[in-house]
């Protein structure tokens, strides 16, 4: 199984053209597209998608994710075994999520060109010419050590997430994804949380924590858990980033409500 995550669009045929890339070498392959629709050059939105995404795949998929502003620049091509299986794309930080939850195993640069579609790639599209082709042949188990020179995995680029801090009165993070509903997820995870009674300081409101979107009235402010373990803020049945303005590493503060 391969998987595909880009920010190519549905528009233009680019995600058809890798599809064709990997069924000329691997026909048989299942393709899965995680999606196609990262914000242009927005590494850190790819990074949180596949992070969220990786562990649901049976062991061995490939995930190829091209988000590739350096695209024809000195930026390393790898490929990188995990213990689920492997990554494929461009080493500017997309995969660094992913990375802090199932260590590198090995990482190669891809410098074999006997594994592209061409010996000459487009310095515009090396997800057709280097990266769709190279999970290809890893999906047909061809071994990461034929794809390219080793490369330490300490020195793969890294892109953390701001660190969360803590006080006596909760916890201080930022937002870092605004989903297709306009939900503002949160650096916060889920499992700080403790059992306890809390809510959400954003700009100038405090919300109140929420089991469920449901829980509280249409079109209210709420704090919950999503399905991804991260603290979120939404609308129920509406768009929080809309209504509240919400931004991409804009601070949040989750207070403590059963302080003394």
């Amino acid at each position: 199984m391969l998987t595909l995550l880009t920010d190519f669009g549905v528009q233009d045929g680019y995600v058809g053209i890798l599809k064709g890339a990997i069924a000329s070498i691997a026909p048989r392959c299942t393709i899965v597209d995680l999606t196609h629709q990262i914000p242009p050059q927005n590494i850190a939105a790819a990074r949180f998608c596949l992070l969220n995404a990786y562990r649901y795949f049976p062991a061995g998929t490939v995930h190829v994710a091209v988000v590739d502003p350096g695209v024809g620049s000195d930026r390393h091509a790898v490929a990188i075994q995990i213990q689920e299986g492997w990554l494929v794309g461009p080493d500017n930080g997309l995969f660094s999520g992913v990375l802090q939850t199932s260590p590198p195993l090995a990482a190669v640069t891809l410098n074999n060109p006997h594994y592209w579609r061409t010996p000459h790639p487009s310095t515009t599209f090396h997800g057709r010419d280097i990266f769709a082709p190279v999970g290809a042949h890893l999906s047909l188990g061809v071994p990461l050590t034929e794809l390219g020179d080793s490369l330490n995995p300490k020195h793969l680029v890294s892109l953390p997430l701001p660190a969360v801090t803590e006080d006596p009165t909760g916890l201080h993070g930022t937002i870092q994804h605004i989903d297709h509903f306009g939900n503002l997820i949160t650096t916060i995870p889920g499992e700080r949380l403790r059992d306890r009674a809390w809510g959400i300081k954003v700009s100038d409101r405090t919300l109140p924590a929420a089991h469920s979107y449901s829980d509280r009235p249409w079109g209210s402010a709420i704090a919950l858990i999503g399905s991804h373990g991260w603290v979120e803020i939404a609308i129920n049945g509406g768009n929080a980033q809309a209504q509240l303005e919400g931004q991409i590493g804009a601070a949040c503060t989750l207070i403590w409500l059963d302080l003394p």
